[in-house]
């Protein structure tokens, strides 16, 4: 396979170019693209130096699949003309999510859905992706009713610009702020900006997007998104009100069977999931599973994982690996 990667040069990008390496993704050739400014300077894959080009200039390259981590108004402009070309897209922006037309896909819960035709396919958004893959299969089993979320979110979900100003902020460095607080030694309940309704993007995001995915509208989401000065992933505290009766030790029995979900939950031994070990790995932990003795057939859980990983890079390469296995180029 012919790959590109546009947004080769950030944080999601290098690790899309990570993550390729270690997977041994079958291909031919790597083409990195970002914006002009970026041109001419290079990346580095399985030991070798590519030159990034610009997007203006990617017509002449041959390319199957196109990687996009370049933010919704570039792949709103671009992945139309690269999917005219024939490239199937697989965009990690917002820009196609909640478009009706274009599948949003976490492989271990829909990637059924996918079709030889689908030339843009959307990645979700890191929040949503690491709760779903916890709380998919429950819904599949109990019927979820209502999902309380707040979560509690790594910079790096920011982009270079929110670790710069973390680390500026932590050795008194002054610099460039893209939050609108300071964040070391804080905790900021607004990720993205305010909608009209008082909640902010990312909060109506895990309310959309679980809808979509799950293919089930009937399910109650409210969700806080809260960014804290951590580097390691996102972790979210998650309540969910059940159907169907049952107890922790069945939920617990049911995500250890689930793929690409962990269960790390002995509270007596101080062992559940953290940011800080989550860092580097592609499963979503899960840990705290307990009764929520204030609600019938209600139960909390606490969800973690590395968002630059399975939140971004992983599954969309994970999206790649599907259509090549299952469809023939």
């Amino acid at each position: 396979m012919n790959i590109a990667i546009v947004g080769a040069t950030g944080l999601v990008g290098n690790k899309m170019l990570e993550i390729l390496e270690e997977r041994n993704f079958p291909l031919k050739n790597i083409i990195p693209i970002a914006s002009k400014k970026s041109e001419g300077s290079s990346v580095i894959f399985r030991g070798k130096k590519y030159k990034v080009i610009s997007l203006e200039n990617f017509i002449d390259q041959k390319i199957d699949i196109a990687l996009f981590s370049a933010g919704a108004e570039v792949s709103l402009k671009w992945a139309p003309v690269f999917s005219s070309k024939g490239i199937y897209v697989i965009d990690n922006s917002s820009a196609w999510r909640m478009n009706d037309a274009i599948k949003l896909i976490i492989p271990e819960i829909n990637g059924n859905l996918l079709e030889l035709t689908d030339r843009i396919i959307a990645n979700p958004n890191c929040s949503t992706i690491q709760m779903l893959m916890a709380l998919a299969p429950i819904h599949k089993k109990f019927k979820i009713e209502r999902i309380i979320v707040s979560t509690y979110q790594s910079v790096t979900g920011t982009g270079k610009a929110g670790i710069n100003q973390l680390n500026n902020e932590t050795n008194n460095i002054k610099g460039l702020k893209i939050y609108p607080h300071q964040i070391h030694q804080n905790a900021l309940p607004q990720c993205d900006n305010f909608l009209e309704n008082g909640y902010t993007k990312e909060e109506m995001k895990l309310v959309n997007e679980t809808h979509k995915i799950l293919s089930d509208e009937s399910v109650k989401v409210s969700a806080t998104a809260v960014r804290i000065p951590v580097y390691g992933g996102h972790a979210e505290s998650v309540n969910i009100e059940l159907s169907e009766k049952t107890n922790c030790e069945e939920i617990k029995k049911l995500l250890n069977e689930t793929s690409g979900v962990t269960v790390q939950d002995d509270p007596k031994k101080s062992i559940y999931p953290m940011p800080i070990k989550a860092e580097g790995k592609d499963e979503v932990f899960v840990g705290r599973i307990r009764e929520d003795f204030s609600k019938e057939n209600s139960f909390n859980l606490w969800i973690v994982s590395d968002n630059l990983r399975k939140g971004a890079a992983t599954n969309t390469i994970q999206i790649a690996e599907y259509l090549i296995n299952n469809f023939t180029f």
